[in-house]
């Protein structure tokens, strides 16, 4: 899978959050995530949820062709962890 984000918004992201966007594929190797729509301004995002060694993690993506585009990554909400716990434990 090929993966592509703003290189400023990753730096800006590692700097602040100490978060990495080349994780990216952590949430698309077949682990288990929460996994809903979030459209924004007429665009069909993502909002993918997922546990990386006990910690959740949240990342907003969009298709660009065959490609996903990485938004933003963060840590999950409280509410985005507890969904993705009541369907996947």
């Amino acid at each position: 899978m090929e993966f592509e984000w703003d290189e400023n918004k990753r730096l800006e992201t590692l700097q602040t959050r100490g978060l990495d966007f080349r994780a990216a594929d952590l949430f698309f190797n077949g682990r288990p995530v929460l996994q809903l729509p979030s459209p924004r301004e007429g665009e069909d995002r993502w909002k993918t949820t997922a546990n990386v060694e006990g910690v959740f993690y949240t990342l907003v993506w969009m298709w660009r062709g065959a490609a996903v585009r990485v938004i933003s990554l963060r840590r999950a909400h409280e509410d985005e962890a507890r969904a993705h716990r009541a369907i996947h434990n």
